[in-house]
């Protein structure tokens, strides 16, 4: 084959889509995000160092460090003389504990020896997902490993753990320089194997272009980064380590993050198509999530040349990437334009919109200026976060209001719909406090089960004070709590009080007695038959309308305006991530006509089929509504068929959706536009369609590598249009 970028990009792209197969051969379906990581050599064996013998797992800073540092040294190096840059990651230390899996959610996070067998009564009861002892899921600041390279880094910590001598800031430097040298030893390895491969490599063009990875691995290794490739190199180095360490996925404001090193660059001749080439290469090494576009802390436009090339780079790359641009009054609209462009073209699933109004406004509330909410970015599924200045455990902590909803329904014995919503109130309110305790228990534990050496080393504060991101080390902390089931909630309430008190044509007994059966026999579906005919959330106007706004507005008002015991802010969102399908498993029939086991609604979307024309305008309208409007997210899955791409300004069109949306209050979209015959064929067979991508929630992922339920979930969502 030749080398132009164009044939190494294609080369790539074809070796990534044979690892996914791979992957899945080896790991079976992967219902979460298409990681960079690559299958290890079918012998590779790694047993972690415990320090809890009974249940064979690890914890503290100490064991997380040793292990971490034995990792990096075996860790196999990968160098492909194609790419720009060097390296793969291969592994996950954290699911290396035997506690922990993709889809844990309850009481499974925190090694056993931390007890918090007082909360789990009340966890158990509403199926929570409490997040205690969960990693990550907040950004760091790259700017702090650009400016002072892997050496630079152990430096510093070598440096003020010469300042903080107390026992906890000790054992925290002690952990932060095995990562450190084991960072090092992997870099140092790859080194030598791009040395030897550019030694003994005869063609011209592959020995230059290895020879100028291995002028920017060196350079990193010791110092800061100074040009587009090696910045991207630095980078790329620190996702694969932290994806490596607890899979954490935060990126940064990428266009302004490396725009001096694209410019130093270009000005010593790099051309556009090269720096195209570096970003593609970055993107694909592992896809993290970066915002391009929006306001600057000033209010001033943030987009830049690079934000054209990073957006041309995954329009060429065509596959998974997560890239979000902010919308805001004074954007530069022809970024906005062409990341729908590429929507539109690729199908693909990227880019994601977030909305800067809603996104500021919402944040000041909590008491901070409008310059500091600017700086908090789309950093994830549905993160928002300061990068490497707060700690918000975004996505982690949740409460399936479906699950609240079946406990309430079967406490109460009533037919009074006042009366019965008292007791929805008074089980969530007990749901939340119990969330609030867990909240303070993990922040007063977590260092001492999981600490974050990774971010912590990207992050203003835990390295100058010795103390982790997760206890005191950070300036902010602002615990997100989102609520999932809304809509399965709200057109439950919205059926009893059509058919149970307002046209009085069934009684709740006859509504008990059918969901107990779960709508099975001739009775029950004829009851099953009349709750669904009634008018759903989204619709716009109706009665379930009206019920999802008054949760919102409870369950935000609990959360926003209450402190946890010990004093922790926590704001509000609504998101389930992938789990509606597991939430829903967790609960039984609904009132709306839902079977016991179905999945719940997605985050804060109406449930499918809730207008016969698939309205997505008032789908907009609806879910900008119950915006809980305290800086974090309620995401709007937008599902497109393709045939609007032929229609008359489609572009167009669903740029004035998106902005309305985002006028009105909404926060983030996310889109897939999907051949509709494809995608069922696809489920039929997806061994068939191994490069269909899809956006199943926040995330991207090859639609072959989801489970059935997984497809089946995506499926339903676009056949409802």
């Amino acid at each position: 084959m030749g080398y132009t970028f164009e044939e190494r990009l294609n080369a790539l792209r074809s070796r990534k889509e044979e690892q996914t197969k791979e992957k899945i051969r080896r790991n079976g379906y992967m219902d979460e995000d298409d990681y960079g990581c690559v299958p290890p050599p079918e012998d590779f064996v790694f047993h972690p160092e415990c320090n809890d013998k009974e249940h064979g797992t690890f914890y503290g800073a100490e064991l997380w460090g040793r292990n971490f540092r034995r990792l990096m040294e075996a860790h196999p190096v990968y160098v492909d003389a194609n790419d720009a840059l060097a390296g793969r990651w291969m592994f996950i230390l954290q699911r290396m504990r035997p506690f922990e899996s993709v889809t844990s959610t309850n009481n499974m996070e925190m090694a056993p020896i931390f007890d918090y067998s007082w909360l789990k009564p009340v966890q158990n009861k509403y199926a929570l997902v409490p997040g205690i002892g969960k990693m990550h899921h907040f950004g760091g600041d790259y700017q702090i490993g650009l400016d002072l390279g892997w050496y630079g880094l152990l430096d510093k910590v070598e440096r003020y753990s010469r300042e903080n001598t107390d026992e906890e800031a000790q054992e925290l430097y002690a952990a932060e320089k095995d990562v450190l040298l084991g960072i090092i030893n992997w870099v140092e390895r790859t080194i030598e194997t791009i040395a030897q491969m550019e030694q003994e490599e005869s063609d011209p063009a592959v020995k230059k272009n290895l020879r100028e990875m291995l002028e920017a691995n060196r350079q990193i290794l010791k110092g800061p980064a100074r040009n587009l490739r090696e910045a991207c190199q630095w980078i790329s180095w620190y996702n694969m380590a932290e994806r490596t360490y607890c899979r954490a996925g935060a990126g940064c404001q990428l266009d302004c993050t490396l725009l001096p090193y694209y410019e130093k660059s270009v000005a010593e001749g790099m051309t556009d198509d090269e720096a195209t080439f570096i970003l593609a290469c970055f993107l694909l090494c592992d896809p993290h999530y970066y915002q391009i576009g929006g306001p600057a802390a000033d209010g001033s436009d943030n987009t830049n040349h690079l934000s054209y090339l990073i957006l041309e780079a995954a329009h060429q790359l065509k596959s998974t990437a997560n890239i979000t641009i902010r919308v805001f009054d004074n954007m530069d609209e022809g970024l906005f334009r062409r990341g729908l462009e590429i929507l539109f073209e690729d199908r693909l699933a990227y880019p994601r919109f977030s909305g800067d109004k809603a996104l500021v406004s919402g944040f000041m509330k909590n008491g901070y200026s409008a310059e500091l909410a600017r700086r908090r970015i789309a950093l994830g599924c549905n993160w928002m976060s300061l990068p490497g200045l707060e700690y918000t455990m975004n996505d982690l902590v949740k409460i399936n209001m479906a699950k609240v909803f079946e406990v309430a329904f079967q406490e109460y014995q009533g037919d009074d719909l006042a009366e019965f919503y008292d007791v929805f109130r008074k089980d969530l309110l007990e749901a939340i406090a119990c969330i609030k305790a867990g909240i303070d228990f993990h922040l007063k534990n977590q260092y001492r089960n999981a600490p974050e050496l990774l971010l912590n080393l990207v992050s203003h504060g835990p390295i100058e004070k010795g103390r982790d991101a997760s206890h005191g080390g950070l300036q902010y902390y602002n615990i997100a709590i989102d609520g999932a089931g809304i809509a399965t909630v709200a057109d439950s309430f919205a059926a009893l009080e059509l058919h149970c008190c307002e046209k009085k044509d069934l009684s709740w007994d006859q509504v008990r007695n059918a969901i107990a059966v779960n709508f099975e026999g001739p009775e029950a579906d004829a009851v099953r038959r009349i709750l669904k005919n009634t008018p759903m959330y989204g619709y716009g106007g109706t009665e379930a309308d009206g019920w999802a706004l008054r949760i919102s507005r409870f369950f935000t008002e609990r959360i926003s305006q209450e402190r946890t015991p010990e004093g922790h802010l926590t704001i509000p969102g609504l998101f389930s991530w992938a789990n509606t399908v597991p939430f829903g498993k967790q609960v039984g029939a609904t009132p709306n006509g839902r079977r016991a086991g179905e999945p719940i609604n997605h985050g804060a979307n109406p449930n499918n089929g809730f207008r016969k024309d698939g309205a997505f305008t008032a789908a907009a309208k609806a879910i900008a509504a119950v915006q809980p409007g305290y800086g974090n997210t309620a995401p709007f899955q937008l599902e497109l068929n393709d045939t609007i791409i032929d229609r008359e300004n489609a572009i167009e069109n669903v740029a004035a959706v998106l902005k309305g949306h985002f006028d009105m209050g909404g926060t983030l979209v996310n889109v897939n536009i999907v051949d509709k015959d494809q995608i069922l064929a696809a489920n039929e067979d997806p061994s068939a369609y191994p490069n269909l991508i899809v956006r199943v929630t926040g995330f991207t992922a090859y639609f072959s590598a989801l489970s059935p339920e997984f497809r089946q979930l995506v499926v339903d969502r676009i056949i409802s249009l």
